[in-house]
């Protein structure tokens, strides 16, 4: 026989703990499934990112291209620079520098050739479309890049150095500077494995090639039509970077280029020489104006910022300080002519130093850094006109009758408001003065007045040539 034990737990308390139990074991259960889904999920997570990273990167290999179609400069130095930079930051598999350029400044030069020769990605340089030209320092940026390519109908060469307002060297800077230029082109053609014999030449003796004619010499390495076939003949080259030896693999691979920024625009822009010489002129026009006019200060201020941009931009080009001084002291002139009597010689002498300036201000060698004709010889006559008519508007006021104070007063017609007899008292400018005259004038006469003295107006009657 059994015998039941009795719980001394009542039957609710038992109910409550039997449901906590069962409770306790159904959250435990939850929580399992939970983690494991969770480590499931991640898992799976890990394992697509891993099977997805090979495709990342084919997705992030690209060709960059940036196209420089001006003189060598530094705006176009820095833009290659953030070109190349850019290049490198997004893993480009090649960097293509489209060129067509007339030359420029050396010391630009240098700078653009150290970062294509120093750039870790492989750099092409395709001088194109036809018709476009390397010449002078674009021939040492062609041959610095580790491919160098030429659309049919393009030519380069004629790379002797020039000085700054297109005249000849003497005899010892010229050797100075052409055996520095040729050691420099030497060492980038022996480098590169470019004719090197020919390098020289382009710089001691102006010679020029075609496409044709530099594939053949091996000046550069392939002719192509376009950017399209250029891709196609790259297909499977070897490049020897500074990052070691790369293959080139580029079917297929989306071409990216490199936009010009604002900052890369505005230093281009006033880069240019016509633009920098206006810049110049305006803001000499509007300092004139405003130390010809006191207190109109937006004119000062605009031409304060235009100079100042002006020769931010001198700075960069190959400039003849000669030409700016020249320019300067025909402002000179021009503001001497306001408070000089010259009878228009200051004038003349002003327009003649703004014109051999302007015509010595800049290179006009091969360089292609010079003031265009069509620009220099409208703007030295606007210019010119400008300050002229500037100079004979502030002498007219200098000259002309004042219209206020005592001096505004003498030879003004007043009318006497009570018998002159000499002194009495005379109304003029709507006010009433004291005033004396030599002749007996009755009230309402009509006096001129000569002088003005304390207060006192000294008259004559009208009529009467006594003072």
């Amino acid at each position: 026989m059994v015998i039941p034990v009795r719980s001394k737990e009542k039957p609710s308390q038992v109910f409550r703990k039997d449901n906590k139990m069962r409770f306790a074991i159904r959250l435990d259960g939850s929580i399992k499934r939970w983690l494991a889904s969770s480590l499931l999920g991640g898992s799976l997570l890990i394992l697509l990112l891993i099977c997805a990273l090979p495709f990342t990167q084919a997705a992030n290999k690209h060709i960059k291209v940036i196209r420089i179609e001006e003189s060598i400069n530094p705006g176009t130095a820095a833009y290659l620079a953030r070109g190349v930079e850019q290049a490198v930051d997004d893993e480009a598999t090649l960097l293509i520098v489209q060129l067509d350029t007339p030359g420029g400044l050396v010391s630009s030069m240098r700078t653009m050739v150290k970062t294509i020769m120093n750039a870790p990605i492989p750099v092409v340089t395709f001088v194109s479309p036809s018709g476009a030209q390397a010449a002078s320092a674009g021939v040492f940026v062609v041959m610095a890049a580790d491919i160098a390519a030429m659309a049919p109908g393009t030519n380069i060469g004629a790379a002797h150095p020039v000085v700054a307002g297109g005249k000849e060297m003497d005899e010892t800077m010229d050797t100075k500077v052409v055996n520095d230029l040729v050691a420099f082109i030497k060492s980038i053609a022996t480098q590169r494995g470019r004719n090197a014999e020919w390098a020289e030449e382009a710089v001691r003796e102006s010679v020029s090639v075609t496409a044709e004619e530099a594939l053949k010499l091996k000046v550069i390495d392939l002719v192509a039509r376009d950017l399209e076939e250029l891709l196609t003949k790259l297909e499977g080259w070897t490049v020897k970077t500074k990052a070691g030896e790369k293959k080139l693999a580029l079917k297929e691979l989306p071409i990216q280029r490199v936009e010009e920024n604002l900052r890369d625009k505005v230093l281009k822009t006033i880069s240019n020489p016509n633009i920098a010489y206006l810049l110049m002129l305006i803001g000499l026009a509007g300092l004139y104006f405003e130390l010809s006019h006191p207190g109109a200060i937006f004119p000062g201020v605009i031409g304060g910022i235009c100079l100042i941009l002006a020769f931010y931009a001198f700075q960069t080009l190959s400039v003849n300080y000669a030409g700016v001084l020249l320019i300067i002291l025909g402002a000179i002139l021009f503001l001497l002519e306001i408070k000089v009597t010259s009878y228009g010689l200051l004038s003349i002498g002003g327009v003649i130093c703004l014109t051999l300036g302007s015509i010595m201000l800049f290179n006009t060698g091969s360089t292609g850094l010079r003031v265009s004709w069509s620009v220099l010889i409208p703007a030295v006559m606007v210019i010119s006109g400008f300050f002229i008519t500037v100079a004979l508007l502030a002498l007219r006021a200098h000259m002309a009758k004042p219209l206020t104070g005592y001096q505004g007063l003498i030879g003004e017609i007043a009318v006497a408001q009570e018998p002159l007899a000499p002194d009495g008292k005379v109304f003029v400018h709507g006010e009433l003065w004291n005033a004396t005259c030599e002749d007996i004038v009755p009230e309402g006469g009509r006096v001129e007045v000569v002088e003005v003295e304390n207060l006192w107006l000294k008259v004559r009657k009208i009529g009467d040539t006594k003072q």
